[in-house]
């Protein structure tokens, strides 16, 4: 079944990006409260200063439920790049093809802008994931360890040069 995409804000959608982020990484990675309490802050305060000409938020439903999202943060995009986040599909929802739409989407905005780079940072293990963002052209360009979420991970960061 194919996702509904909607486009930007609407009442409830970060607590659902939150929540999705939350209940996965404890879930599949131990990932503490630290973890829920970052996404939370950092997500409200991107919706609070939300946008539309250099932001993007994209919400997948399926079965009238939460299937994904994934945002463009263009607060630094002539500078460092647009940072692409929250990009998270629900395991009941992985195989169908909504993490590829959704990244279509974001890059897709960002080529409209005429943003030079797209960034992203995430960690070693998110293989398939890491699948897509290689298939949209993403390199990684930087990794190291770090102790936080309570675990220690290998944290890696991705770009895409646009121009």
């Amino acid at each position: 079944m194919k996702p509904t995409i909607l486009q930007g804000y609407f009442p409830g959608v970060v607590g659902q990006i939150t929540e999705a982020h939350a209940v996965y990484y404890h879930s599949h990675w131990g990932f503490d409260v630290s973890f829920e309490a970052q996404v939370a802050r950092e997500l409200s305060e991107f919706a609070a200063a939300f946008d539309p000409g250099r932001d993007g938020l994209w919400v997948a439903r399926q079965k009238e439920r939460f299937g994904g999202s994934i945002a463009m943060d263009g607060r630094n995009a002539e500078t460092a790049g647009a940072r692409l986040r929250w990009f998270i599909v629900p395991s009941e929802f992985q195989g169908a093809g909504t993490g590829r739409q959704l990244i279509q989407r974001a890059v897709g905005f960002c080529r409209e802008r005429s943003f030079s780079k797209i960034f992203l940072w995430t960690f070693e293990g998110l293989n398939a994931a890491r699948r897509l963002y290689e298939a949209f052209g993403f390199s990684l360009c930087e990794k190291h360890d770090i102790a936080q979420w309570g675990r220690l991970i290998c944290e890696q960061k991705f770009e895409l040069n646009l121009q």
